[in-house]
């Protein structure tokens, strides 16, 4: 039943995109307030206006999607995308020409 629960099609990645603007100062209010949000939810970022947060799974993967819908901003444009844990570990990732490491998967801890 473990091994059920850490399957690699079965723990998600949610990928929030975002493209807010930025041109008031109330507009820049409202897009830094949408990112400290979402970190604070447990995102990280993974580049520019790209946050992934990983979950146990789907059920906890729609907990924070629902979270992030909450707060979306009145402007911009907004993406929420889930990916199972093998589809983001087959994820190329280059700085330049050169192959870079991967995203450390967090540590998650179960209690009984």
């Amino acid at each position: 039943m473990k091994s059920e629960r850490l399957n690699a099609y079965r723990i998600m990645w949610v990928l929030v995109f975002f493209d807010l603007p930025t041109e008031t100062k109330k507009e820049r209010k409202a897009a830094g307030d949408f990112r400290k949000k979402i970190l604070a939810d447990g995102f990280a970022m993974f580049q520019f206006s790209i946050y992934v947060r990983h979950c146990a799974s789907m059920e906890n993967a729609t907990v924070h999607i629902k979270r992030v819908q909450k707060i979306l901003p009145e402007k911009g444009h907004v993406v929420i995308m889930t990916i199972t844990d093998k589809q983001f570990g087959m994820m190329k990732i280059y700085q330049g020409t050169k192959p870079a490491t991967a995203m450390d998967i967090p540590q998650q801890l179960e209690l009984f």
